[in-house]
């Protein structure tokens, strides 16, 4: 039985992305995005911090992303972690997690117009990696019992955080 292993990244895409191509003729994309969080520290001022990621997409769906993900729009993804191992030539052992998107959805691009006014530039709202692949809304029931049975394990005192 697989184990789950989902994760969704609401964020800001920080330099063009790189499509380059792997073997037979395939491409791959990656994008990387800043995903940014504001918290209240226990002195009560407010903090911010930033992670940084980056999304791998394959094929089709690497190349519409290429086009459709330049620097500074907003993505969510939905997808899996995967990590990376290698050996460099010293002998060093190596690790990167990444994340591989299954759905990207795209925040509204906006162009300025005569100065100050602003307009929506129109493209598709997300794209999914395969056809086959489960909808967003299945995603998202999964995710949401994934977190259901969370709470309740946390509430039963099985799970200390």
């Amino acid at each position: 039985m697989n184990q789950l292993n989902q994760v969704i990244v609401e964020g800001n895409v920080v330099s063009q992305p790189e499509i380059r191509e792997i073997r037979n003729g395939r491409h791959v994309c990656v994008i990387p995005i800043a995903v940014n969080r504001t918290y209240k520290t226990s002195d009560g001022e407010f903090a911010k911090e930033v992670s940084f990621f980056d999304i791998d997409t394959f094929g089709k769906f690497a190349d519409l992303c290429a086009k459709l993900c330049p620097k500074g729009r907003g993505i969510r993804v939905v997808g899996r972690l995967k990590q990376d191992r290698w050996q460099s030539e010293e002998g060093k052992n190596h690790s990167r997690v990444k994340i591989v998107a299954d759905h990207v959805e795209f925040k509204p691009m906006f162009k300025k117009i005569n100065g100050n006014d602003t307009s929506v530039v129109e493209g598709p709202e997300s794209v999914d990696a395969e056809e086959s692949s489960p909808t967003k809304k299945q995603k998202l029931a999964m995710l949401a019992e994934a977190a259901a049975a969370a709470q309740s394990e946390q509430e039963a005192g099985e799970i200390a955080f």
